[in-house]
């Protein structure tokens, strides 16, 4: 009766014993260190036994049951008192609260020595009582009340525990007549009543904690949950009537565990003979029909009043104890304890929602940040949220009184006497805020064009090119968040050339734009070269900037593709406003958001840079991406709080990413970067814009005029 069967197991014929899945464990790494504090400052060599409070849900996950979990707060708080009970939040649909005890020893010879089965039965014997004295009606979790014993050895930070679910053993064992999804039982009408009905009940804090339930359906076929104390008042309406509980077994084929306890109450409580029994389970969060079970079995009436059952519910796997060991030499540090919190956050995500998630990639990805202001700070911070462990910082500017109200890395102390250099500072306070954190902070200024640079410069900017040159080649994703058009200019020259990752996000006063650029061109394969140049008509010159597929292999567009200009001077002779970056408060928080999820999402599909640029209608629920959409371009604006996703093509005259100037830079290298830089219309006229811009101002449009002879035009 107490067989694990496993989930390939053929479905159960009528008149068969009722079989259970059996109950399993999960402890929260926070669960240990909260009893090595206890043991540590207030247990000593205390062993008297410890009140638990343990957490389990209905199955809501395919293919995977729920465990009976342990968390930190599961243990009372210090000062304690052994015999209390410990304080639940009844209304959180997630944890349903479950009493439980544990006795924890000092050594390891008195853990092996431990009566497991006196132990087991004293559980089943509070079981029995709160059955007989009606205690269970009032409170149903007492049904699953649990065992823990363990050993915490504090000099290594092992511990070794082995779980019990103590369950009553009815004999002769209960008999399965019937077990099938609730849709094949109930008609439309009462399932839909009966979902309904369940979610008004998960979703109530009053009820969402009581994991076991009479479920009334009358004549109307309109459901009601109630507790099990109202047993007497549904006996002379003549519902239809099914025993309701949290079934957290995944399995067609078996109910869970809970069961067992709730048959025998059933059996020693009410003295019912044929049993209609309700296993509630869930699909993201909600009532699921489908995949809930209702059985009929039938139990024999215990005729002897002070009849005593068996016992059994030590955790096994397979046939074996399911004595367990963990180490936390490592991960009881406060700061990998931290780590790896935060760690768990993001397997919870695969765990629930996306399995395929690479959480590996995102964790090791370097991520190089250019310009640490408003974007650079919020772009860090959902960064550390992904799990990102490795990020460059570089800026050349002081955290400035302004500062620190719009930028989360900076305090008014960062502010004082000057000012602290901002890559510095956000390097120093990421890792306060997270010390797990691998940060460098690099006071660099970044080279734009349209900025000459005085003779005695010169052989700094060269190595400040080199070095972000570096940088970039070191790096696995580029942030592009500066203040300015031509400060762009290089990182993306350099990223193309490199073939790497470039995240650009721009920001005006209500409006943002976040786009990934396209991957380099291939100067050496001539079928990838796309941007030949001939001679050309003023159309065909316009023509060229189109952002239309003209191929297959087309590459995705950069910043700077769309511009009929290159980068030039925008910051001298600027009045107070334009010095500032004018935007809503809320702008950089979105913008930022967006461009660390847009990075999860390349990192994620297996072709990285050369994912193909998609827009809304463009992908279907059943792409094999995990993350969903990969756009080219995100373009919002939170006055009218609107969005899109945009596409856009590389073009041939584009003066970063095209293949006249990639050949150029790769030909000549930083004599090309030092006459960009020095000379405004170099990069224009080796791209071809001055000759479209003249070509442009000689094109002649003709009119369909439809105004009457002897109108003016105004």
């Amino acid at each position: 009766m107490a067989s694990n069967p496993s989930p390939s197991s053929p479905s159960l014929n009528s008149g068969s014993v009722l079989q259970f899945d059996r109950f399993q464990s999960l402890v929260d790494v926070g669960f240990w260190h909260r009893l090595s504090s206890l043991k540590l400052e207030t247990l000593g060599i205390d062993q008297s036994p410890i009140t638990l409070v343990g957490f389990f849900a209905p199955h809501s996950r395919a293919q995977v049951s729920n465990h009976l979990t342990l968390l930190s707060e599961s243990l009372p708080t210090a000062p304690i008192e052994h015999a209390s009970s410990i304080e639940t939040n009844l209304g959180n649909r997630n944890r349903c609260p479950v009493p439980g005890i544990l006795y924890n020893t000092n050594t390891l010879e008195e853990f092996k020595e431990l009566d497991r089965d006196n132990l087991l039965q004293i559980e089943a014997n509070k079981i029995l009582e709160d059955i007989r004295l009606g205690k269970v009606e009032e409170d149903s979790t007492l049904l699953l009340r649990f065992l823990v014993i363990s050993y915490a050895d504090l000099k290594t930070w092992s511990f070794r525990y082995l779980f019990a679910f103590p369950a009553l053993v009815i004999d002769p064992p209960a008999t399965l007549m019937s077990l099938q999804p609730a849709t094949q039982i109930l008609t439309a009408e009462e399932a839909e009543s009966l979902s309904a009905a369940c979610n008004e009940w998960r979703s109530s804090s009053l009820t969402a904690g009581i994991p076991f339930f009479i479920v009334s359906i009358n004549s109307d076929s309109q459901a009601t949950l109630r507790p099990l104390k109202d047993w007497e008042s549904c006996q002379g309406d003549q519902n239809k009537l099914l025993f309701g509980f949290y079934d957290p077994c995944h399995l067609k084929t078996n109910p869970g565990w809970p069961l067992r306890n709730f048959l025998t109450f059933i059996c020693l409580r009410w003295k019912l003979q044929k049993v209609r029994f309700f296993c509630y389970r869930e699909r993201l969060g909600l009532a699921n029909l489908e995949v809930s079970l209702i059985g009929d079995a039938l139990i024999s009436i215990q005729k002897e009043p002070q009849y005593i059952p068996k016992v059994v519910g030590w955790e096994r796997i397979g046939n074996r104890l399911a004595l367990r060991c963990i180490s936390l030499a490592e991960s009881m540090d406060p700061q990998r304890l931290a780590a790896s919190a935060a760690d768990l956050n993001l397997k919870l995500m695969r765990w629930r929602a996306v399995p395929s998630l690479n959480l590996d990639v995102l964790k090791t990805a370097k991520c190089l940040l250019l310009g640490v202001g408003t974007l650079g700070c919020q772009v860090a911070r959902t960064l550390l949220g992904w799990g990102v462990r490795k990020l460059t910082l570089v800026d050349s500017g002081r955290v400035s009184m302004s500062n620190p109200v719009r930028q989360s890395l900076y305090t008014f102390d960062d502010c004082l006497n000057g000012g602290r250099l901002k890559a510095e500072a956000a390097a120093r306070n990421l890792n306060a805020i997270f010390p797990a954190m691998e940060t460098e902070g690099i006071v660099m200024a970044i080279p734009m064009p349209g900025h000459p640079i005085p003779a005695q410069e010169t052989a700094s900017v060269l190595e400040d090119c080199k070095h972000l040159q570096a940088l970039i080649a070191s790096h696995d994703v580029v942030f592009l968040l500066t203040d300015t058009r031509e400060s762009r200019w290089l990182p993306t020259l350099f990223c193309s050339h490199e073939n790497k990752i470039l995240i650009n996000a721009a920001l005006g006063f209500d409006s943002y734009l976040v786009m990934r650029h396209g991957a380099g061109p291939n100067v050496s394969t001539p079928d990838n070269n796309l941007e030949c140049r001939d001679d050309r008509t003023a159309a065909a010159l316009m023509n060229e900037l189109s952002l239309k597929d003209v191929g297959a292999k087309q590459r995705l567009g950069c910043y700077f593709c769309s511009d009929v200009v290159a980068p030039m001077d925008s910051t001298s002779n600027r009045t107070l406003d334009q010095q500032c970056t004018v935007t809503r408060p809320g702008l950089a928080p979105i913008a930022a958001s967006l461009s660390v999820e847009l990075m999860a999402n390349i990192l994620n599909h297996p072709r990285r840079i050369f994912a193909p640029g998609e827009i809304a209608s463009s992908i279907t629920g059943n792409s094999a991406q995990p993350l969903g959409l990969v756009p080219h371009q995100i373009r919002g604006t939170i006055s009218l709080f609107s969005q899109m996703t945009l596409l856009g093509y590389s073009s041939s005259s584009c003066t970063a990413c095209s293949d006249t100037v990639l050949s150029e830079f790769r030909s000549r290298g930083m004599d090309f970067v030092l006459q960009a830089i020095n000379h405004p219309t170099y990069l224009e006229d080796l791209t071809g814009l001055t000759e479209l811009k003249q070509a442009a101002g000689l094109f002649e449009l003709d009119w369909d005029d439809e105004t009457d002879d002897d109108a003016e035009i105004q």
